[in-house]
């Protein structure tokens, strides 16, 4: 039997609870998620790559039906070399439907083979963000209930003051 494999592409900059709802979820329907962190060199984040995946890592622990990785390039080539055949994405609202729709349609005609499943996240992270977490953690507001204590202390370290 073939194994279910999903891949849940993003910038996770940082990651935050929304998302780790959506890969719990997503290990509910599927045999193996596959995180997968873009490197965009024409977008400056606040944490590295590299950054990125240890607090991924460091949040979501040992579990074998989960990777952490990286990827460049199209994603439907790197979802293809992954073995799997699912794009797990999280919508929030009716806005951010319009732009995961377009680039569902392109993704489907560059490989007619990948489909994408799109998984509402679930009621408290309807509003939820990384760049709003970014906001509220550079003004000093708390952020305990928007991401997990790794990513907070993460947060807290980069815009601590001398």
């Amino acid at each position: 039997m073939r194994k279910r494999i999903a891949v849940y592409p993003g910038s996770f900059d940082p990651i935050t609870n929304g998302h780790l709802d959506i890969i719990k979820r997503g290990l509910e329907v599927f045999d193996t998620v596959i995180v997968a962190v873009a490197r965009n060199s024409e977008k400056s984040g606040l944490f590295t790559t590299d950054e990125r995946i240890e607090m991924i890592q460091e949040t979501v622990g040992d579990n074998p039906r989960l990777k952490v990785d990286t990827f460049n390039g199209l994603l439907v080539d790197y979802v293809s070399a992954q073995g799997a055949r699912v794009i797990l994405r999280g919508l929030r609202a009716v806005s951010d439907f319009e732009y995961e729709f377009q680039i569902a349609q392109m993704n489907r005609s560059v490989n007619e083979d990948i489909e994408t499943l799109f998984m509402m996240t679930s009621v408290p992270y309807g509003y939820l963000s990384s760049s709003i977490v970014k906001e509220v953690a550079s003004l000093k507001g708390s952020i305990d209930t928007f991401v997990p204590p790794p990513v907070k202390a993460a947060l807290e370290r980069k815009f601590r003051k001398d």
